[in-house]
């Protein structure tokens, strides 16, 4: 009996599941073969780095150097050949040609992600130390097949990145923005700001920009819509696409710029030169870190002044993100009408809000209702991407600034994407929709030549 007058059963026993023999064979077998295959992974990665240091010492470099890539490769191989049989490496025929890439990888390449660089479906490489290699495929993070020896050969790769476009990276200088020779951005941060193994961010450079027709296919934006701004643009809209980080704001800026005419003349200016503009008459230029002492530094801002002295007909200015803001919202209220930018925010109303903390940041001694008079006057439309949970990029809404009543930009929202679900598998499901707001640059367009369908803009619609 317990104190409260009642018996205390004793707790059954937990009876374990018994696996059925044929179950538990299948799952002996996976993990033996998995780790077989992790060991045989770590072996062939010691394997090759011990042919590489071999490698160098029975190469003449500077011969090398006199021969074309395709003769070098085929010099390199028969090496790489005769060491294994040296070495007496058990590898089969196609086994031995994957290593002798591996090592050609680690001679001339980046090592072990050279193959996520040529893997046109990856868009991001994102390295935390030397055993964690992220990549993003089609919108997800995924852990890469690959991995370095040690935090030492990371290292080595890194400084093989900086060096070849010639920064550098070390304890007194530990985070360096850098470029690959495709285009590709990279983001490096080693010790002791990284504490536990150099971390490594690389942007692909896409060597085919997507196109709007692209865009629409993908459904990142309705078709009707796409006509729409693209219309907008080509009557000399001027557009600020809006979005978070890898949103695909570049992508839709690229994607916009189909619409400006080939007799325009344009003036690029980026942090890092990304933008793929097909127009003939494009000028690009990109900002230019300090040296070493600290000096030397051009930022957007005196690019985006000189521009002004180049006769552009739009400046189009990759990501605004300081004091070159007001030089922006200058050239697009002084005859440079329909240039555009992409900016971080995560709403049209924040990208406005930024815009005008951006202006201020230049220490211009402009009231806050002068600045917010400015962004009304030049900024047409505000264009907003997000990378949504399931990995895809969608335009979720245009927005356009008509002005300003009393001292607060006036904006409406002309298209938006409304979420109605997720599927089983975690896809978000949704409509675009119009709002019923008529924008007010149709009218411009009308004048223009490049008319809309009357009905696209009713409440009803939907895309």
């Amino acid at each position: 009996m317990s104190r409260f007058g009642s018996s205390t059963a004793a707790p059954a026993p937990v009876i374990m599941p018994t696996a059925k023999p044929d179950d538990a064979k299948a799952l002996l077998a996976q993990v033996l073969t998995k780790a077989k295959d992790e060991t045989k992974a770590f072996d062939l990665l010691d394997a090759k780095l011990r042919v590489h240091a071999k490698l160098i010492d029975e190469l003449d470099l500077s011969a090398l150097d006199k021969l074309d890539d395709g003769t070098m490769r085929q010099r390199v191989r028969g090496i790489i050949s005769e060491i294994i049989r040296k070495e007496e490496m058990a590898l089969s025929s196609s086994e031995e040609i994957s290593f002798a890439d591996a090592v050609m990888d680690e001679m001339t390449g980046l090592g072990p992600i050279e193959p996520l660089l040529k893997d046109d479906s990856i868009a991001d490489i994102l390295i935390n130390g030397y055993d964690q290699v992220y990549i993003e495929r089609h919108g997800e993070l995924q852990l890469a097949p690959v991995r370095f020896a040690d935090n030492d050969h990371l290292l080595r790769i890194v400084q093989r990145i900086v060096s070849a476009v010639g920064r550098r990276v070390d304890e007194s200088q530990p985070l360096v923005d850098a470029r690959l020779l495709d285009g590709s951005r990279v983001n490096a941060a080693i010790a002791p700001i990284a504490i536990d193994g150099p971390l490594v961010s690389i942007r692909k450079f896409s060597k085919s920009p997507l196109t709007m027709d692209k865009l629409v296919s993908f459904g990142a934006i309705p078709g009707p819509v796409a006509e729409f701004i693209l219309g907008a643009v080509k009557c000399k809209a001027s557009t600020v696409i809006s979005g978070g980080t890898g949103s695909g704001k570049t992508t839709l800026l690229n994607a916009l710029s189909s619409a400006i005419s080939p007799k325009e003349r344009m003036i690029t200016i980026e942090d890092a030169a990304e933008l793929q503009l097909q127009q003939p008459h494009v000028a690009r230029m990109e900002t230019r870190p300090p040296n070493i002492e600290g000096k030397g530094e051009i930022r957007q801002r005196e690019l985006v002044k000189n521009a002004l002295r180049m006769r552009p007909d739009r400046v189009i200015l990759g990501e605004v993100r300081g004091e070159e803001a007001f030089d922006m919202l200058q050239a697009m209220n002084t005859g440079h009408e329909g240039s555009m930018a992409t900016i971080h925010a995560n709403n049209p109303r924040d990208a406005i809000t930024r815009l005008e903390q951006m202006v201020m940041m230049g220490g211009m001694k402009i009231s806050e209702e002068a600045i917010r008079g400015q962004i009304a006057s030049a900024v047409n439309f505000i264009v907003q991407a997000s990378r949504l949970s399931d990995g895809s990029r969608k335009v979720m809404s245009i927005a356009e600034i008509t002005g300003m009543e009393g001292s607060v930009i006036q904006i409406q929202e002309i298209f938006k994407f409304e979420r109605t679900g997720t599927t089983a598998e975690g896809k978000v499901i949704g409509k675009f929709v119009a709002t019923g707001l008529r924008p007010k640059f149709l009218d411009e367009m009308e004048r223009r030549g490049v008319p809309m369908p009357a009905g696209m803009f009713d409440p009803a619609t939907v895309f």
